[in-house]
């Protein structure tokens, strides 16, 4: 039997066929409840969260403040350690973007028979990482390294997905010869793209050819990247209820799901 967490209490779960330790299980386990009310904790909120014994919870909870993964100041209140914050900036450094997205464009591409690219975030806007095509004669009008428009679908996501201070330069020069109505109508697109994790546009960098695209995102909901389908204006679905564009988000949130992203 293994302790999970369960709507607020870690409970005992049916067995599986692989072997655990139970004891790191639960203290695992015990930590993503702590995560999870995003806030201090005193030592019996968190007995009333787990339904532990007083008794296992102490040595637990002494357990993870003495190697650091939780902190306990002078009144007793218990926070996330800093050991925490270690162990997630390894995560981040050991995960290459360009490297662990390969498979998905590779599997996107051969899946809707559509050329597909990553783009990821830089100082001077969103821009192309890696490019999958199962049609190498098709001219995409960009290459590894062309930087894209913010009325792009990749930057129209960037836009509606990016930090505000991050792109705040970017989206003032990208935008700026746009006039009222047209920014006014760009706003209404941008949360109906927030709400679907879905942007499309129509011929953004040589005619004929159109694209739509899907964020990457992580365990907090912010953009780590994009995955864009491009292809002839007729091959590519304007809506997220197609069936193309919903085989795409499939992939694209098992990627995301690497960086901890949950739905």
């Amino acid at each position: 039997m293994i302790l999970l967490v369960n709507k607020g209490e870690i409970k005992l779960s049916k067995p599986t066929n692989q072997a655990v330790i139970q004891s790191l299980q639960t203290g695992i386990e015990l930590i993503d409840q702590i995560v999870q009310e995003a806030r201090p904790l005193k030592f019996t909120e968190i007995e009333n969260l787990t339904n532990m014994t007083k008794s296992n919870l102490h040595k637990y909870l002494n357990t993870l403040t003495a190697k650091g993964i939780l902190f306990r100041d002078e009144a007793g209140t218990y926070y996330l350690g800093s050991k925490l914050i270690e162990f997630g900036n390894a995560a981040i450094g050991s995960v290459n973007l360009i490297d662990i997205s390969a498979p998905y464009l590779k599997k996107i591409s051969n899946k809707v028979n559509l050329t597909t690219l990553l783009s990821v975030w830089t100082n001077s806007g969103p821009v192309i990482g890696n490019i999958w095509s199962t049609h190498l004669g098709i001219n995409i009008g960009a290459e590894i390294g062309t930087r894209l428009p913010a009325l792009s679908s990749a930057g129209k996501v960037y836009l509606a997905f990016g930090d505000e201070t991050t792109i705040e330069e970017w989206q003032k020069n990208e935008l700026s010869n746009l006039d009222v109505e047209e920014r006014a109508d760009l706003e209404k697109e941008m949360k109906t793209v927030k709400e679907t994790r879905f942007a499309y546009a129509a011929e953004p960098l040589i005619e004929h050819i159109s694209s739509f695209s899907v964020p990457i995102l992580n365990f907090d909901n912010k953009i780590v990247g994009c995955v864009t389908v491009v292809g002839f204006n007729t091959q590519i679905p304007k809506s997220v209820e197609d069936v193309i564009s919903q085989a795409v988000k499939g992939e694209v949130t098992k990627l995301s799901q690497i960086f901890g992203y949950r739905g």
